[in-house]
């Protein structure tokens, strides 16, 4: 897949999931959802989630790869799991805010 830009939006091809890129690394990224490349065209072209990567995705919650150059953002879930370049992609902790007193 070309390189990846801020506010462009994916979709599985084995799944229900959409997500939006919020932030990318330069170069080129191979992005999977359920074991399969993601598009920015049509989306589920009718193919099965790959078992390996079926833990599914949440609406609203951003994921990240293991150095945090890669965050995307959930805008449709789905059964398929994220990953890329063949490292799955993990939730993002939530920041923690500060005690009011």
């Amino acid at each position: 897949m070309a390189g990846l830009a801020a506010g462009q939006r994916l979709k599985s091809t084995v799944c229900a999931t959409e997500i939006m890129i919020i932030s990318a690394p330069d170069g080129d990224f191979e992005l999977q959802c359920g074991g399969a490349p993601m598009t920015d065209g049509e989306g589920n072209a009718g193919g099965d989630v790959d078992a390996d990567y079926a833990e599914g995705t949440a609406l609203g919650k951003r994921y990240v790869n293991e150095d945090g150059g890669l965050e995307l953002l959930c805008v449709k879930p789905g059964d398929g799991s994220l990953s890329a370049g063949g490292e799955a992609l993990k939730v993002k902790d939530a920041k923690k805010l500060p005690k009011t007193d």
